[in-house]
């Protein structure tokens, strides 16, 4: 099972990945279009875990969500 988390760049979504990551072994699908709020500072310390993908992206934008759907 993948979690898909959106808005995981911001500062709610970032602590939730931070302490799902700390908890679990299941990975994380992380979804931000980093608007006024995402900031990939917040998630500086998950970039050699392989439990964590982050996707710079949009929830509304179909046509990358269908592979990201189909990959994970």
């Amino acid at each position: 099972m993948t979690i898909l988390v959106t808005g995981g760049a911001g500062f709610i979504g970032s602590n939730f990945v931070l302490d799902w990551l700390k908890q679990s072994d299941e990975p994380i699908v992380n979804l931000d279009a980093l608007t006024y709020a995402g900031n990939l500072h917040n998630l500086e310390s998950l970039q050699n875990d392989a439990r964590h993908t982050f996707v710079h992206g949009d929830i509304t934008d179909r046509a990358l969500l269908d592979p990201l759907f189909a990959d994970h």
